[in-house]
């Protein structure tokens, strides 16, 4: 009896590892084909809108024929609206899929993250790398996504002035840590669950295998740790 119980235990395990494996594995595909549309749409948005206006601006820059008060008022309007717009268009390519990621890797794509980031928000990013091994671009999508997510929480919510990004190899595992100098929070409150994204780096680290720690306290800062398996995906 005891044997038949256990051999329904055992197949019942295999189940759910099974199912566990195949629901990670629909959700990768599900993430792949969502950064792959990303790719896709910044690459338009470069090739067609931006290159349409950095045309036009061109243009209306070549304009020289004697002109009015007002219609040079029109005109220098309409060079400034071109400029807002192709500005706008190229921070939209850079939120959708950063070209540099794609070019150049992950390495200098991190670099670029914590540059804008600095220069946007006003808080020093300061980016450190260990030795790394060769990546595949999903992983490097999935780190720099974590990344730029941790970022983006320290400057809504953080109040820092300074945040240090730090990327490595530990053993079969890679450890990305987001450690910023600002207000913390009290474990368990509402800011570990609430709208900050960890829940959306916690469900896309656990599809590759991995897991996320937070370390904080109230005026000591928050340190966050991912852990991501070597060959997750």
């Amino acid at each position: 009896m005891n044997l038949h119980l256990d051999a329904q235990y055992e197949r019942l395990l295999q189940r759910l590892e099974a199912n566990e494996r195949e629901f990670r594995r629909l959700g990768r595909a599900v993430w792949r084909v969502q950064e792959d549309e990303r790719r896709r749409l910044a690459r338009e948005l470069h090739d067609g809108l931006g290159q349409n206006l950095t045309a036009l601006k061109q243009h209306l820059a070549q304009v020289d024929a004697p002109l009015s008060d007002a219609a040079r008022a029109h005109l220098d309007a309409a060079m400034a609206l071109c400029s807002g717009a192709l500005e706008d268009t190229r921070n939209l390519t850079r939120l959708l899929r950063p070209p540099i990621l794609d070019d150049l890797g992950l390495e200098p794509a991190l670099r670029w993250l914590a540059r804008s980031f600095s220069e946007s928000s006003g808080v020093e990013a300061v980016v450190e790398l260990g030795e790394l091994p060769t990546l595949d671009g999903e992983l490097q999508t999935l780190l720099f996504r974590i990344a730029q997510e941790a970022l983006a929480n320290a400057a809504r919510h953080a109040q820092a002035r300074s945040v240090l990004l730090h990327l490595q190899q530990r053993g079969a595992e890679l450890q990305l840590q987001v450690v910023d100098d600002g207000r913390g929070f009290e474990p368990g409150s509402a800011a570990v669950s609430g709208g900050n994204g960890l829940g959306g780096m916690r469900e896309r680290l656990r599809l590759h295998g991995g897991r996320l720690e937070l370390v904080a306290a109230p005026g000591r800062g928050t340190r966050l740790r991912a852990f991501v398996p070597l060959g997750a995906a």
